[in-house]
């Protein structure tokens, strides 16, 4: 089964309205012609709607960074996901080692956020990874079964067909430390191996699996290389076009 190669740009606390849709501009003119990737853009909340605006007739996709596990109430500062799909969010990014390092996310809690989403037919990308301690500890592989089998709990093979992975190792994210392509995908393999025991062989091998963490499009193409990664979730780079464009257009470099 070939998977359709996903490359996502993260922009985090980046961009204001007016800049957000200069940059999707540029994308989509830079971007136009691009058909053997899918490509999706996570711009804040407050540029969401303005975004999705400008990409109506463009191929590329709208991400939300965030979701709130009920569908409304009195939960102050919180985002709905019937928000984020009244808007035009096909995606959004659940369990971000920076939602669980800095706001205490658990995977009790992205576990809720992934069934809420599924629910509503926004497709998670289900982020999951080890810290620079962890790793060096030796518990890369007990960490990332954990976080994978507490993320997806309850959740039925239909429902991981609407699933993305996106590998991150927190000790790589905006360090400008990247994991080697043969690093990134020796734990590419462990998750397709752990989707096969916890689903089947059909799931494991369906499952688009990203890998994020200083992707760099001098980096991209080595890490597109390795059979199990399916993508990336890009950071800093995502946020000018030329440096984008080049990640999404990785086969032509």
């Amino acid at each position: 089964m070939e998977r359709l190669p996903f490359i996502a740009g993260n922009w985090k606390m980046n961009k204001t309205v007016e800049e957000a849709t200069g940059l999707v501009r540029e994308l989509k003119t830079s971007l136009s012609g691009v058909k053997d990737v899918e490509v999706a853009v996570a711009p804040p909340f407050t540029a969401l709607y303005s975004v999705s605006q400008e990409l109506m007739g463009s191929s590329i996709r709208l991400a939300a960074q965030n979701v709130f596990y009920e569908e409304k109430g009195a939960f102050t500062g919180e985002i709905s996901p019937l928000m984020l799909k009244a808007i035009g969010c096909q995606y959004v990014i659940i369990g971000h080692s920076e939602r669980r390092q800095f706001f205490g996310e658990t995977d009790e809690t992205v576990n809720r956020k992934m069934k809420v989403a599924l629910t509503h037919g926004l497709n998670p990308i289900f982020c999951i990874g080890e810290t620079l301690k962890e790793r060096e500890e030796g518990k890369t592989f007990s960490v990332i079964r954990r976080q994978i089998e507490g993320g997806l709990q309850g959740l039925g093979e239909n429902e991981m067909k609407g699933v993305v992975i996106a590998y991150e190792p927190v000790w790589a994210i905006g360090t400008g430390k990247t994991a080697t392509p043969e690093q990134a995908e020796e734990v590419h393999r462990f998750i397709r191996e752990r989707l096969e025991k916890l689903y089947s062989p059909e799931i494991a091998r369906g499952v688009r699996i990203q890998y994020g963490g200083s992707v760099t499009p001098e980096n991209i193409r080595g890490l597109m290389g390795q059979e199990d990664i399916d993508g990336a979730l890009v950071g800093g780079a995502s946020l000018k076009a030329e440096s984008f464009s080049r990640i999404v257009r990785f086969r032509e470099m």
